[in-house]
């Protein structure tokens, strides 16, 4: 399965429109530090289909960043160009009440089957190699509406079975832990990848494959996950962004980091 046809687009780009996609207008997103894809999908959504679409970039506490221009890291002092900015200790209560945030950007060093997510270590707690940069606001996922996750390293080392460390919950061990939990969030709704975007079955809470992106084959996706994923064919291919979409993304970019 493939697509034989020139891109003029990256993977990044193409990542930030899918995400776009996925926020609506009047909603609330949040996101973390390395979070220049969710940035740049924010200020999409809000230039195109969601104008009073809102989002705070975690490192800054900016609200509504103009990204002018987009940078790397949400810790980024440009992003003070922004509506407004609240304090870091009013950023974490809002997380925690559970009424205020409709979308957790979520990411990690490893991400298992049911989407749980790992940002303190991998392998031996006492030995962890890698360490991550530890668990920041991910606790606080099971209290959004829903939770978008994004990574730009699809493979057997990002994508595991179960994560060695739940710093983030997503499904927990699937629907039977999931329900005794009584979690008041809306769990995963997406993972999104250089690869492909997957989402997850209603009735295992697994991981599946939704959409394989432009000249990607499905034999791709499947070396590089380190579960067995479900796939129900036929697997269309993800949209590619549009000419307006990459004109506002440019125009944000004028350094083409997500080129």
């Amino acid at each position: 399965m493939s697509l034989d046809q020139p891109t003029d687009w990256s993977a990044s780009e193409l990542m930030a429109t899918v995400l776009a996609g996925q926020l609506r207008d009047g909603e609330v997103a949040i996101m973390g530090t390395g979070s220049a894809v969710p940035q740049a999908s924010c200020r999409l959504a809000q230039l195109t289909h969601a104008p009073n679409f809102s989002y705070i970039a975690g490192g800054t506490c900016s609200v509504n960043p103009y990204q002018q221009p987009l940078v790397a890291s949400s810790c980024d002092y440009r992003l003070l160009r922004a509506e407004t900015a609240v304090p870091l200790t009013d950023v974490v209560l809002m997380e925690g009440r559970g009424d205020v945030f409709d979308i957790f950007f979520a990411g990690g060093i490893q991400i298992d089957a049911y989407g749980n997510c790992n940002l303190v270590a991998v392998g031996s707690w006492n030995h962890p190699h890698p360490r991550g940069p530890g668990s920041v606001g991910l606790p606080f996922l099971s209290r959004v509406g829903r939770i978008l996750i994004y990574t730009m390293s699809h493979n057997r080392r990002t994508f595991v079975e179960k994560v060695d460390f739940r710093s983030g919950p997503g499904f927990l061990e699937g629907p039977a832990s999931w329900r005794e939990a009584g979690l008041m969030g809306g769990g995963p709704a997406m993972v999104v990848t250089p690869l492909c975007t997957m989402t997850f079955n209603p009735e295992t809470l697994r991981m599946q494959i939704a959409s394989l992106h432009p000249g990607v084959e499905l034999q791709q996706v499947v070396e590089a996950t380190g579960f067995e994923i479900e796939i129900e064919p036929p697997l269309p291919f993800t949209p590619s962004p549009s000419p307006e979409q990459l004109d506002i993304l440019r125009a944000m970019d004028p350094n083409g980091l997500l080129r």
